[in-house]
């Protein structure tokens, strides 16, 4: 089953590859490279937001 995916514009770093995040409305959140949205990662929205407030937390830092 497919669902309609609601994409944001793209993240992008200098010389990187940008990054969409989308969700759906059946709750879930979807992360993919800008132009390969069909091989996302999918989980729920509060997974999502898991990641987002580790990521800002500095729990990633060490892959830096």
């Amino acid at each position: 089953m497919s669902h309609t995916i609601e994409w944001e514009e793209p993240f992008c770093g200098e010389g990187n590859a940008c990054f969409r995040i989308g969700t759906d409305a059946e709750g879930n959140a979807h992360i993919a490279v800008a132009g390969r949205e069909e091989d996302r990662i999918t989980d729920s929205v509060e997974a999502l937001r898991t990641l987002i407030r580790d990521i800002k937390a500095g729990k990633a830092d060490h892959l830096l």
